[in-house]
C-alpha cells in the first residue's frame, strides 16, 4: 500500500504525451516530474501524480479494447475563483465539456484535456468554506 506522504497517483491515456505535457503544465499548474515521450510521462502538482500514458506505454497495451474511450472518471482540482479560472482558460483556447453547474457543495464546470480526458474544477460554496475555516 502506498504511504500517506507519498503521491496518489492516477493515469490518464493519451495520444499524445506531448500535448498533454504542454496542457497540463500550462493550463493547471503541473511540473513535468519524468517524461519518456512519446510513451509516457508524469506530472506533478501537490499530491496529485498524474501519468500520462501514450500508445506505445506498458499501461495503455494493458487496456482491454474494449475500455480505451474516456469514461465520467476525472481528476478534481479545487479553485478559488471559478469565474476567473473559465475566463482564463477560454482565452487560452480550452475546450469545456459542460456548463457550469451548482450544487449544495459549490460549483463545478468540466474541462476536457487534447485527448478528451475529463478535468473538474470545483469551488466550494460559501456554507464549506466556513466548515473548512
Amino acid at each position: 500500500m502506498t504511504a500517506p506522504d507519498q503521491y496518489a497517483s492516477v493515469r490518464y491515456l493519451v495520444d499524445d504525451v506531448q500535448a498533454g505535457i504542454d496542457f497540463y503544465t500550462t493550463h493547471f499548474g503541473f511540473r513535468l516530474n519524468t517524461s519518456a515521450a512519446p510513451a509516457f510521462a508524469e506530472v506533478v502538482r501537490g499530491p496529485l501524480r498524474l501519468l500520462l500514458s501514450g500508445p506505445a506505454s506498458s499501461g495503455a497495451r494493458a487496456t482491454p479494447h474494449d475500455a480505451t474511450t474516456p469514461g465520467r472518471n476525472r481528476i478534481h482540482l479545487t479553485v478559488d475563483d471559478l469565474d476567473a479560472e473559465i475566463d482564463r482558460l477560454r482565452g487560452a483556447g480550452v475546450s469545456f465539456r459542460s456548463e457550469t453547474i451548482s450544487g449544495p457543495g459549490g460549483r463545478q464546470i468540466l474541462v476536457a484535456d487534447p485527448a478528451g480526458n475529463l478535468i473538474e474544477l470545483f469551488q466550494t460554496g460559501p456554507s464549506d468554506r466556513r466548515r473548512a475555516e
